[in-house]
């Protein structure tokens, strides 16, 4: 499940004033409705599109202990939280998932793991089973090995397919994830038959949001709007000949919409994050912001952090639009879009997203589309999400693919 499966927020909030290093900030009356664990980013995974920031490989020291988590867990409970998601990198590499699970069940959590089947044995699924785990997102990537393997720089073709069995086998709703890209969006008729082949009753086409790793790769992931088109009209139609048997989720990419996201359903209102690290996020990017410091779960109150720390009440709210933003009708839709997107873009965490027509910096996006259809430009190797080229990025030994954006994605 994603930001765009889960609607509007139905929670509200109130305002007080305070100052937070210079910035008009509020004490929210809202509860986060979703808790996502990002428990590490270690992963067997490499893939081109990875949304983990780039330069993840600072924030793999000290991962919390199973101990933190469940207080977090604890803590977020409290707070409200109802969804609890387990991603990362792959979860499956700590072998506490399943402590994390029971707990997760004693709460009153519905739990999600998100996993790219790395790791998932017939042990494994038995004890997430008795332990209470509700719901299993697998990813896929493609109907032909050759792609899967490319895209993932791994040899995983054949695993996940046995994984998928499995987690049908076990009584499991069948949830599958496929990232959609240039190297993948001609195959969508095939991807659809090989879903309903598999069982899934849930298929949600990801197609390619441009942040962390899939920002360094935009021009040689970036398919053509013809071929976005083409692959919505598919997707309605095999949602007609599918009926009710499968659920078919299309999120259409930023950079081909005339207006912007609302940034995850709400600065502070509904999402919130905890980092392999411990750190506490409103947002997956939220650390590529200027002058931000965000609370940790090691030395900060989860509650003061979701209610009152500066971090996460700076972007609640619409205090610190410009304009157009601040007198647009639309603005209460989407809060003026992504703030991360708005940074890494334009070095101006508070102007219009730039995917928005009315934004002075439009003019962005239509030359990343253009961009990418040069073929001088899409040519240039892939940057694999691994922990060598994560340590490149970090020491500016790849600047020619980030000296564009004004902080790492």
């Amino acid at each position: 499940m994603t930001q765009a499966s889960l609607g509007e927020s139905v929670v509200q909030k109130t305002v007080h004033a305070a100052q937070n290093n210079g910035v008009a900030a509020n004490i929210t009356q809202t509860q986060p409705l979703w808790l996502l664990a990002e428990v590490t980013y270690r992963c067997p995974l490499h893939c081109a599109f990875c949304y983990n920031p780039t330069d993840y490989d600072k924030h793999t020291q000290n991962e919390l202990t199973t101990e933190q988590w469940i207080q977090a867990l604890r803590d977020a409970r409290k707070l409200g939280a109802l969804q609890l998601g387990i991603s990362g990198g792959e979860p499956l590499l700590r072998d506490d998932i399943e402590d994390i699970v029971i707990e997760a069940k004693k709460l009153g959590y519905y739990s999600n793991l998100i996993t790219s089947g790395v790791g998932l044995t017939e042990k494994r699924i038995k004890a997430f089973k008795e332990g209470g785990l509700d719901h299993i997102q697998l990813s896929m990537h493609d109907i032909t090995e050759e792609i899967n393997n490319f895209i993932t720089n791994t040899k995983t073709f054949e695993l996940k397919k046995k994984v998928a069995a499995m987690i049908k086998d076990h009584g499991y709703p069948m949830v599958l994830n496929v990232v959609i890209h240039r190297y993948n969006i001609g195959h969508l008729k095939e991807i659809l038959e090989m879903a309903d082949a598999l069982g899934a009753e849930y298929v949600e086409l990801a197609n390619t949001q441009y942040y962390g790793w899939s920002l360094v790769n935009r021009s040689q992931l970036m398919p053509t709007r013809e071929q976005i088109e083409e692959a919505e009209r598919i997707t309605n139609e095999f949602r007609e000949k599918a009926g009710s048997k499968m659920k078919i989720f299309f999120v259409v990419p930023d950079y081909f919409s005339d207006r912007p996201k609302k940034c995850m359903n709400g600065w502070g209102e509904v999402f919130m994050i905890v980092t392999a690290n411990g750190d506490v996020l409103p947002c997956h990017s939220a650390r590529v912001l200027p002058n931000m410091q965000f609370p940790n779960v090691k030395d900060t109150d989860l509650g003061w952090s979701w209610k009152e720390s500066p971090a996460f009440n700076k972007y609640r709210g619409d205090d610190w639009m410009k304009e157009p933003c601040r007198s647009c009708s639309e603005k209460a839709n989407d809060l003026g879009g992504c703030r991360c997107q708005s940074f890494l873009l334009t070095g101006d965490a508070e102007v219009a997203d730039p995917v928005c027509t009315k934004s002075p910096h439009h003019h962005l996006i239509e030359q990343a589309i253009i961009d990418a259809q040069n073929p001088v430009i899409a040519a240039q190797p892939i940057v694999f999400r691994n922990d060598k080229n994560s340590k490149k990025i970090i020491a500016g030994e790849l600047n020619e693919r980030t000296e564009q954006f004004h902080a790492l994605p």
